[in-house]
């Protein structure tokens, strides 16, 4: 397939058309020199482009990668110092980069929040975690009630740790809510729910008092953990689908 038969297909299902007040260009932020003729024969998938991933990227062969979060978020920028790196890592490679933010977030059942409710069996199922007029994450219960300690480790991979767990709430955790990435703010959609827990990526320090002072569970499992889900489901999708070879390109924060 070439990139723009690519753009069609990923837009088939991750919709970004519903998400237009994400400030991230979503679809094609890079194109290759031929985008309707060049075969895309390898993709790679990783959750940041940045002059690393697009370097491996190109490295594994790939002629498009596959992002979280792109390099582009609405306004012009500059092409110079660290930025003029990451854009020419890709131009030089003849390397295309492709983006979907909030759509990642929210597609069900190929991104990050859903696909962390599957991973910990989340049950009955509802969109939660309203921003900017877009619910991008979901909600619903566990089949059987779990400990704070419990619900965190099925939350990451086997070896990862979340970043912070704050068990202020219930014992036993049945409800849960999640949204991923940077939304340790959006805590106060799950109190004002009633939820038992909340997870996210991360979480600030002041949201800590809240935490408490409201009796929730919250589980921050780090931003860059939390979003290499999606963007592995919408892997596996391709390959079962399309037939084309992949690669993951794990660069971990530590955030």
């Amino acid at each position: 397939m070439t990139l723009n038969e690519l753009d069609i297909y990923f837009k088939s299902f991750l919709h970004p058309e519903n998400f237009v007040a994400d400030p991230s260009r979503n679809g094609i932020q890079i194109q290759n020199e031929k985008p309707d003729e060049t075969q895309i024969t390898k993709i790679a998938f990783a959750v940041d482009a940045c002059e690393t991933t697009a370097l491996k990227a190109a490295e594994e062969g790939a002629q498009l990668l596959f992002v979280h979060h792109g390099l582009f978020w609405g306004g012009c920028e500059v092409i110079s110092g660290n930025f003029y790196k990451r854009v020419s890592a890709f131009i030089k490679n003849n390397l295309a980069l492709y983006a979907s933010h909030l759509p990642l977030d929210a597609n069900n059942p190929y991104g990050n929040n859903y696909g962390l409710a599957a991973r910990i069996g989340l049950k009955k199922l509802e969109s939660f975690g309203a921003w900017r007029g877009m619910e991008i994450g979901c909600k619903g219960e566990l089949e059987k009630p779990l400990t704070v300690e419990q619900l965190a480790e099925k939350v990451l991979n086997p070896g990862e740790k979340p970043v912070c767990v704050l068990p202020f709430g219930k014992e036993k955790i049945k409800t849960v809510g999640i949204v991923s990435g940077g939304a340790g703010e959006d805590v106060d959609q799950a109190v004002a729910e009633n939820l038992d827990a909340y997870i996210t990526g991360e979480v600030g320090h002041e949201q800590y008092h809240f935490v408490k002072e409201s009796g929730i569970n919250l589980i921050a499992g780090g931003h860059y953990q939390t979003e290499t889900v999606g963007v592995n489901l919408v892997r596996q999708k391709v390959i079962k689908e399309l037939g084309i070879d992949t690669v993951f390109i794990d660069v971990p924060t530590g955030l």
